[in-house]
């Protein structure tokens, strides 16, 4: 067997689509229970990264047919000394060094680039413990080391407690007092953007990031304005509700999500943050239900919705689990030192 790894050329509509392709195999074999990758959105990332990342891409030749993907990131304004990993192998041609190859392709480039790590994440299919899978096993095999175990919840929008939902809110509102819920789709207002900006940026430091070595983005509103725009571009739409502080004018907490261009039955919770001086007053309650209210307003075919939390996060799960979410897959993240 030959094996031949290959700069991916953005340029060449065919191979992009075959990376497509492969990507879009290895994730529904890993989740098949969440819709296809969108290609959009693939289209859209190999084009243009994620504002602040550099990223290079690769195809993985055997006997001269791409069967395998790597899109190796390298961020260039915090975390100069990680990479991130994107490694797909299509199922129908794994086991044959493929894999390897790419690893082996994307650690070179990684030092090249000055990384002292890569960081990349296994889905599964097993709520309950970190289990290993294929690609679990050559992570460990590849020298990498289990940093972080997520689990992926899913809320039936066709089963909703209605009433439960309801209680919650009204049990939420009465410890809100001088607070207001505020709701947008898209783009953060401007009267809110230093504040989104703000609790964005808190994100790695007041979730669970377990044994990862990633630090936290500077709050700037340039930077969601990017972000923004690339969401776009992917064809993601985004729905929005967040909580002021009356005295103050002030966002203090924020929750987002996230529906993909073309399928209108599933949504991804996205993040949910409250500023830690107005803990206390279940804003995260209060604004996670008003903003499944908002999402179905504009989206009536929608069925289920999606989230991961650490599996250590238990003060975000217990607010997931009180709306209805129930553990139905994972994600471990593995981090690799060069």
């Amino acid at each position: 067997m030959d094996i031949v790894v290959t700069p991916l050329d953005i340029a060449d509509a065919a191979a992009v689509e075959r990376a497509y392709e492969i990507e879009a195999a290895a994730r529904a074999a890993a989740q098949p229970d969440v819709p296809p990758l969108p290609r959009q959105r693939f289209l859209a990332g190999v084009r243009r990264p994620w504002p602040g990342d550099d990223d290079r891409h690769a195809l993985g030749y055997l006997d001269g047919v791409a069967v395998g993907y790597l899109a190796v990131s390298l961020p260039q304004r915090e975390n100069l000394e990680n990479a991130g990993l994107t490694l797909a192998v299509h199922p129908e041609h794994r086991r044959q060094g493929v894999g390897r190859a790419l690893y082996e392709y994307a650690t070179r480039l990684a030092r090249q680039e000055g990384r002292k790590r890569i960081i990349g994440e296994v889905a599964n299919m097993s709520p309950e413990s970190a289990p290993t899978t294929p690609g679990d096993a050559f992570a460990a095999a590849m020298g990498a080391k289990p940093a972080l175990a997520d689990i992926r919840r899913r809320l039936d929008l066709t089963a909703l407690d209605e009433p439960e939902l309801d209680r919650l809110f009204a049990a939420s509102q009465a410890r809100a007092g001088g607070y207001s819920i505020v709701r947008w789709r898209g783009a953060t207002p401007e009267e809110y953007a230093e504040d989104v900006a703000y609790l964005d940026s808190r994100l790695v430091s007041d979730a669970p990031i377990g044994d990862l070595t990633w630090e936290a983005a500077r709050p700037e509103v340039g930077r969601l304005r990017e972000m923004e725009q690339a969401h776009h571009e992917r064809g993601q739409r985004w729905y929005n509700s967040g909580a002021r502080h009356d005295a103050t004018g002030r966002l203090v907490a924020w929750t987002g999500i996230g529906m993909n261009a073309g399928c209108d039955w599933h949504a991804f919770q996205q993040i949910t943050l409250v500023e830690p001086a107005h803990r206390g007053h279940r804003l995260g309650t209060l604004i996670k239900v008003d903003n499944l209210r908002h999402i179905r307003e504009y989206e009536p075919a929608l069925r289920c919705v999606d989230t991961y939390n650490a599996a250590v996060n238990d003060y975000m799960i217990s607010i997931n689990e009180a709306l209805g979410f129930r553990a139905v897959a994972g994600l471990n993240s593995w981090q690799a030192t060069l």
